[in-house]
């Protein structure tokens, strides 16, 4: 069964990769028309988006790599920036 979640419920969720490693929190949806473009993570404390950008805030996830949502967001360890990658 589908269950719909409002897109308010899905801010500071905690955000995970497939591999089992926390990410960092969801601060906004980005929204095109009439479908969730992509999602802004923001890098918190003790993430690994905080290890790997170092000072910067966060990145954009295209919403393609979500795997699933519920009470915690799972994305593709695709979404990983390399340690080159452009920051936010």
């Amino acid at each position: 069964m589908l269950r719909l979640k409002k897109i308010s419920e899905a801010y500071d969720m905690k955000v995970f990769t497939d591999n089992g490693d926390y990410f960092g929190d969801i601060e906004e949806a980005i929204i095109t028309g009439n479908k969730i473009a992509s999602w802004r993570v923001k890098a918190t404390k003790n993430s690994m988006l905080a290890k790997i950008l170092g000072s910067a805030k966060g990145v954009v996830v295209p919403h393609q790599l979500v795997k699933s949502i519920g009470d915690i967001m799972i994305i593709s360890s695709a979404a990983i920036p390399s340690t080159g990658a452009q920051e936010e």
